[in-house]
């Protein structure tokens, strides 16, 4: 397939896609060899900071791939312009249902809430922007050396999902000191007491008492550690708030990802349906690529074990579409994140068409359904999406030594600690924070547990 065959018919696609009510922002498409699709789905954005973890994870999609577990379509980045990514090797027909699908996802993020939030924050140009920093970070290797840039890296870059999206991406630092009580009732009355008695009169010197950092839990770790670690210098701060900002742009991404693909498999399936100009080998073969996408499992297995969100998102949208018409099903999708979207809308109906059910899986293989009670199944499903997926780790003092606490609190999402990784993370953190680090959590029998770096 050339080039031309399929991008005869983006605009085609994309004219039908606005008439169909779709409002998304213009969209550059691109083909790249497949070597590069993964590179890109690896590092999460065509040009990024350079560091030996996304090696890794890319020795481990390309085990993947050769085993036959996964291929890359498309890559799309949100923005305006979009910028999407078609694998060379694709055929006429996949191009045409990707390029359906990445209109879906564009009008999802130019008018999803979160996406519209973080994306103001950061950059609509995220592409542009994040290649701005890995050019500010290969100038500090350049300026510093390639080891201690890593280090900085290592310590910012384990601490990615540590982000409070609540939170502003400018923030400004802590108040230096406490704020003043508010004046009793009677302040005047006792002003002229004290003035019978020129002893019990004020001095006229204000002592003012410091404020505790933090003075409160404080959950972004990226930048606290950035604004208070004692010793941190200016290039290592501007690393850490780059990965801050790279985290609030993929935080929507992530906490939207059943909606998101579900509404670019609706509206592929639909905008497929009404091509009429689309060859009608082509469409059927589509058609059958959709099936492929929207199917139950991801991979070739006979029992739904795991929870396809192409599948799960399609259904639902399909469902409420149906149930209460396409203005909806847009509020919906404007408004809601997963959380929202799962627990409002997966009803007992469709989770019994879906056989959706909660499940122990043992080392042997063995699985043992638990129960298919609703409230139980939505918290299934959103249990690996609480805090960006990441275990709930707050800063909640810093010694007069500078020892940092750091608290882990299990009672929110249940989740423990892997502790070999979490020992690993303190020691990346505590060689830029330059003092000691103390985490407090809980052993697997709920007895407190201190693990220390150094």
């Amino acid at each position: 397939m050339s080039a031309e065959d399929w991008k005869s018919y983006t605009a085609r696609i994309e004219e039908l896609a606005t008439r169909s009510g779709l409002n998304f922002h213009p969209v550059d498409f691109e083909a790249v060899p497949d070597s590069f699709m993964m590179e890109i789905a690896v590092y999460g954005l065509p040009v990024r900071m350079p560091h030996w973890s996304f090696g890794v994870r890319y020795i481990y999609q390309l085990i993947q791939r050769h085993m036959g577990h996964s291929r890359l379509f498309e890559v799309v980045f949100p923005g305006n312009p979009g910028h999407a990514y078609l694998a060379a090797s694709n055929g006429l027909a996949e191009n045409i249902l990707v390029t359906a699908h990445v209109l879906g996802h564009a009008d999802f993020s130019r008018n999803n809430l979160l996406f519209r939030r973080c994306q103001g924050q950061v950059s609509e140009r995220i592409v542009e922007h994040a290649a701005n920093h890995a050019r500010q970070i290969q100038q500090a290797i350049e300026q510093y050396g390639m080891q201690r840039v890593e280090t900085v890296l290592d310590a910012a870059l384990a601490l990615e999902q540590h982000i409070d999206v609540d939170q502003q991406v400018r923030r400004e630092r802590y108040p230096e000191y406490e704020s003043e009580p508010k004046g009793l009732a009677d302040d005047e009355f006792r002003k002229r007491f004290a003035a019978l008695d020129p002893e019990a009169a004020p001095s006229g010197v204000q002592i003012r008492k410091r404020a505790a950092v933090p003075p409160h839990p404080e959950r972004d770790l990226l930048w606290f550690v950035a604004n208070y670690a004692p010793e941190m210098e200016s290039w290592e701060r501007d690393i850490f708030l780059a990965v801050r900002e790279e985290s609030f742009y993929f935080y929507p991404v992530f906490a939207t990802q059943i909606m998101n693909e579900g509404w670019a498999s609706y509206w592929h399936a639909r905008l497929l349906r009404e091509a009429d100009f689309v060859p009608q080998q082509a469409y059927v073969d589509a058609i059958k690529c959709h099936s492929d996408v929207v199917r139950p499992v991801a991979a070739d297995q006979q029992v739904a074990l795991n929870i396809n969100p192409y599948h799960l998102g399609f259904s639902m949208w399909e469902k409420i579409v149906e149930r209460d018409g396409l203005e909806a099903a847009r509020g919906i999708m404007e408004q809601d994140d997963d959380f929202a979207f799962i627990r409002n809308h997966l009803d007992r109906e469709l989770a019994d068409e879906l056989e959706l059910f909660r499940f122990s899986a043992r080392n042997d293989g063995q699985v043992k359904v638990l129960e298919n009670e609703l409230t139980g199944l939505h918290e299934a499903i959103l249990a690996p999406k609480y805090n960006f997926g990441a275990p709930t780790v707050s800063a909640t003092r810093v010694r007069t030594d500078g020892t940092l606490e750091l608290t882990h609190d299990n009672s929110v999402d249940g989740r423990g600690l892997d502790l070999e990784r979490s020992r690993r993370v303190l020691d990346y953190v505590q060689r830029v924070w330059r003092r000691p680090i103390v985490l407090h959590t809980v052993n697997q029998a709920g007895s407190g547990l201190e693990l220390t770096a150094p």
